[in-house]
């Protein structure tokens, strides 16, 4: 059986630097959006803040493992990126609309 080529000239040292990247700065990125949208509405949900923000660094924690675990897995890398970066600066802009209507 012979190889096929890869459909793409890129070397394989700079996709696996692309995918490093997208699951470390696009994965912080989403994490840190979804910290600050869960710790703002678990506040305004009566929650304490310093029990909210543990929580949500929990969740944060875990969403940055499956972000850096979804760029190495997945097959394509701009499906990855895209979520990553729309839906960080959605959660983050939730956050900072949800800390706007508290203060």
């Amino acid at each position: 059986m012979s190889a096929t080529p890869m459909p793409h000239a890129r070397s394989p040292r700079l996709a696996l630097l692309a995918r490093i990247a997208a699951g470390v700065l696009g994965g912080y990125g989403f994490a840190w959006g979804l910290v600050a949208a869960a710790t703002s509405l678990m506040v305004a949900g009566g929650m304490g803040f310093h029990d909210a923000e543990f929580l949500s660094s929990l969740f944060g924690v875990a969403a940055c493992l499956s972000a850096l675990l979804w760029a190495i897995s997945a097959r394509r890398l701009w499906p990855v990126w895209t979520v990553l970066v729309i839906g960080g600066a959605v959660l983050a802009g939730a956050g900072s609309a949800v800390q706007a209507a508290l203060t």
